[in-house]
Parts: C-alpha cells; sequence; structure tokens
C-alpha cells in the first residue's frame, strides 16, 4: 500500500514555559561530515510516500464529551482531545499502582483548551497570556494542569501527522505528570540537574507515551482505535518536535532527536512504563551530538550524492569485509554501477539495488533517491546503500538474502554499521542529524528492509525497531 499523505516538516513556534515542558520543531542547519539535513519531504517518485499508512480512518471514531475541558469550544479537535484523555487517564488509573505500588492521584489542576488566535481568550495556568502557548502544548507541576492550543497547534498536528500525532501531544504531557507524581518534582529536577537532566525526562514522557500508545493498539481503550499505520505516520511529528540540529544533549533545554525520541517511545511501547521509570544517564545511550567545528556547523554535514557515495563506499567494503572474514565468509566487494531508472536487476528494490547475479549494487541518483538526499539529507543514501551492502555481506557469510529475515537482518546490519560510525573517535563519522534521517527515512519508505528480490513486508515502527536494534546493540542485536 502507499501512503495517502506525505510526510512533511512542521514548522510550529517554540515556547518555552517556566516550570513546564516545551514542544520544539527541529529545523536543522547544513552539515559537513556524513550528513546533517535539512528535513523535507519523503516522497516517492509519483508524488506518494512508499509505505504502509493511510489516515482515512478516525482515531477516535465515537463521541467524547468535552465538558470537562476548561475552556473548551465542542470542537473536533478538541473531542479528539477528550478522547485521548479520558482515555489516558484510564490507563494510568489501571495500570499505575500494578506497576508502581500506589494509587494514581487524578490530575487536580485540570485540562484546558486555548484558542491561541483569540486576543480576549484567558490565560491557562503558569503562563501570563493566552498568546504565550501558541503552537504548544504543556504540562505545569505548580499547577497539576496540562493545557494545549486548539487553534494553531493541535489542528496542524492532525493534517499533517494525523490524529494520533495530537493523542501523543497529550499522552506525553501526562506522562510528566506521571514522573511528577513518582517524586522527580520540579525542585528535585532542579536541585540533581546532573541525575536528571532535562533530555531524560522528555525520554521518560516519551516512554510513557508509548506504553500507552501500546494499550491502544492493543484495542483496550474506551475512545481510541489507533493501528499500526496511523502510528507509523504520527511517529514523524516526534522527528519533528526534536532539538534543533547540532544541540548538545546536555543543553538544559534538550527534549532529544529524533533518534532518540523515538527509541523512548519504542522502549515503553514494547516493555511498558517500569522500563520507563528506571531511565537513567547510566542506562540510556543519548545519541544526540553537537557540531564539534565551525565548518561542521555551516555545512551541516550533507555531501553531495556522488561525493558521499565515494566517501562512504570504501568504508562500507572495509566494514563489512572484516565482519564476514572474522566468521569464516568470503567477502566479495560489490561493485557500484550507476543507472538511469531504479535498477531491475533483483525486484523492485528502489533507487538503490543489490543485484546478486552480478555482484554489483545499482545506484539511480536522479529522480527520487535525488530528492531524499537533498531535501531531507545525505544520510538517506547512506542508509540505504548499507543496507544492500549488508544483503552483500549475508551472501559473503553462506546466509539467506531472500526473504522477510533477510531484509531485517541486512536493516540491522545497516544499523550495527551506523552505531559504528556514531561511536568512532576519529576519522569521519555520523553528523549531528544523520539518524534523524534514517528514521525519517524508514517511517516512510519499506526499501530499507527488502530482500534481495525487492520484496519484504514491514511497517515504518518495525524498521526504526530493528535499524535502532542494529545501532544501540551492534552486531550482536542482529544474531551475528
Amino acid at each position: 500500500m502507499t501512503l495517502a499523505r506525505r510526510l512533511t516538516v512542521l514548522l510550529l513556534a517554540v515556547a518555552v514555559l517556566a516550570g513546564c515542558t516545551r514542544t520544539i520543531a527541529g529545523q536543522p542547519v547544513a552539515g559537513e561530515r556524513l550528513g546533517g539535513g535539512s528535513g523535507g519531504v519523503v516522497t516517492r517518485g509519483d508524488g506518494e510516500t512508499r509505505g504502509d499508512m493511510t489516515t482515512e480512518d478516525r482515531v477516535a471514531p465515537g463521541p467524547a464529551g468535552t465538558s470537562f475541558i476548561r475552556g473548551t469550544d465542542g470542537s473536533e479537535i478538541d473531542q479528539l482531545a477528550a478522547a485521548g484523555l479520558l482515555d489516558v487517564q484510564s490507563y494510568w488509573r489501571r495500570n499505575f499502582e500494578d506497576t508502581f505500588g500506589q494509587p494514581w492521584p487524578e490530575i487536580t489542576g485540570g485540562f484546558h483548551s486555548v484558542d491561541t488566535a483569540d486576543p480576549g481568550a484567558p490565560s491557562p495556568p503558569c503562563v501570563r497570556q493566552a498568546g504565550d502557548i501558541e503552537g504548544n502544548a504543556y504540562y505545569c507541576p505548580s499547577a497539576d494542569a496540562i493545557a494545549w492550543d486548539r487553534a494553531a497547534l493541535m489542528p496542524v498536528l492532525a493534517e499533517q501527522f494525523g490524529d494520533a500525532a495530537v493523542v501523543m501531544v497529550l499522552a506525553h504531557e501526562m506522562g510528566h505528570a506521571v514522573h511528577h507524581r513518582l517524586g522527580l518534582d520540579l525542585a528535585r529536577l532542579q536541585q540533581q540537574p546532573e541525575i536528571y537532566p532535562t533530555v531524560l525526562i522528555e525520554s521518560m514522557a516519551d516512554c510513557y507515551t508509548g506504553s500507552f500508545v501500546r494499550w491502544v493498539v492493543d484495542g483496550n481503550a474506551d475512545y481510541l482505535d489507533i493501528d499500526r499505520d496511523e502510528l507509523d505516520l504520527a511517529l514523524g511529528a516526534l522527528v519533528t518536535f526534536r532539538d534543533p540540529v547540532g544541540t548538545s544533549a546536555s543543553d538544559l533545554a534538550a527534549h532529544g532527536n529524533g533518534f532518540d525520541r523515538v527509541s523512548a517511545f519504542q522502549d515503553g511501547y514494547d516493555f511498558g512504563p517500569a522500563r520507563c521509570s528506571a531511565f537513567s544517564m547510566s542506562n540510556r545511550e543519548l545519541t544526540q551530538e553537537r557540531f564539534t567545528s565551525i565548518s561542521d556547523a555551516a555545512s551541516g554535514g550533507d555531501l553531495p550524492l556522488d561525493r558521499l557515495v565515494n566517501t562512504l563506499a570504501p568504508d562500507l567494503d572495509a566494514y563489512f569485509d572484516r565482519i564476514v572474514t572474522q566468521r569464516g565468509g568470503r567477502w566479495q566487494p560489490p561493485q557500484l554501477r550507476p543507472a538511469e531508472r531504479d535498477p531491475d536487476c533483483a525486484g523492485e528494490q528502489g533507487p538503490v539495488a543489490f543485484c546478486r547475479d552480478e555482484a554489483t549494487i545499482r545506484i539511480n541518483g536522479s529522480g527520487e533517491l535525488g530528492r531524499l538526499h537533498a531535501e531531507v539529507g545525505d544520510y538517506t543514501t547512506g542508509t540505504l546503500l548499507a543496507t544492500r551492502y549488508a544483503l552483500a555481506a549475508l551472501e559473503g557469510l553462506g546466509r539467506p538474502v531472500e526473504g522477510d529475515d533477510a531484509g531485517r537482518t541486512a536493516l540491522c546490519l545497516a544499523g550495527s554499521y551506523s552505531g559504528d560510525l556514531l561511536r568512532r573517535s576519529e576519522g569521519f563519522g555520523l553528523s549531528p542529524g544523520d539518524l534523524d534521517e534514517a528514521v525519517q527515512l524508514l517511517l516512510a519508505l519499506d526499501y530499507g528492509a527488502l530482500d534481495a528480490r525487492g520484496e519484504g513486508r514491514s511497517t515504518g515502527f518495525e524498521r526504526v525497531a530493528t535499524f535502532r536494534t542494529g545501532t544501540l546493540d551492534g552486531l550482536a542485536g542482529c544474531g551475528l
């Protein structure tokens, strides 16, 4: 199936609220090492996005009353917010005590819908005027309240990323209420910023969001119905709400890059809220990095496509040669060949294809790949190239290169290569934003998980999880 809508970069205002959280729209700057990315649209050559998602079905099919929301106008967007809030409260009422051994304390400061387009709108808790939260949603611990902009935030989220994105924003804010109830209040965070930096607290909230969404996807909710297709699209919002590329993870206001935010969400989705509360700076590998030079920041790490391929190919060759030979296999480096159209040597693998019979990798640098490279970033090309080299490595190890397992393993190995680049202390490596580019690509397009015949069904969520396993756990996570 194809996507019904495109993933786009959503530009939202940045609002810093005293004592409250903030949402950030990350706008990458251009790069110098292996990519920085400009964060653009992920589309096919025919103008559609290749993948599995549609957003025609609403995630809140039944009516939800809005009377408990302060300042509501009863609009469709607030009905969606109400459905999300009713279900997320039900989730924590049922799971908080089972997980943490204490009853769930209800939100005392209420839920506030704010029309930031109305100059006369009453101000919600923790801000001086309604316009202060334009483009934002937040949890304010001093008031124990959640507020959101129903004019400039929620409708835009729903339009660009589907209704599930609206639900996820509110679930994230409820996640802040969760760790506040577990003792991570404002005073403690201010007293121990080295133990509980903002980026860790935001990761916890993303993780709690994932645990709630899994409960919804499993069919336990009263009002919401989120399927994996809608989820893939909504995860694009987490990538959009990343820190500006090049922000250090130690920044006092850091919320995380797209890769780390999606990773935290997937941890909650897979393992539940107990995993989230155990997050610490000693057990979370944060991939967010600052630019290390003025020239790197100025260019953002993005290399022209030809230069990227010529730079990356010998490094991929050396990496997979080492893997294959250490395991008793025989490495035959594939030869790179240009193609004027998407290669058809071995099924429809997309613009970068491993041609098994020819022992080549054919690359169509125009059309779709050229747009991905220019609009999203150069590590979209790097990710696809790494997955095709990984197929060659599997063949060198005598393992199957056809079938779903082959495609998944190749994608995992591409992640392991990316993790190797990330951790290098010398030579070239990943540039800030590169892993986010890979996530954007994998959420929207299935090319990276296709086998040597161009086959292999998967969701974006599954593809990102597989790539993430390789990146964080290395070869062992890929079964090698």
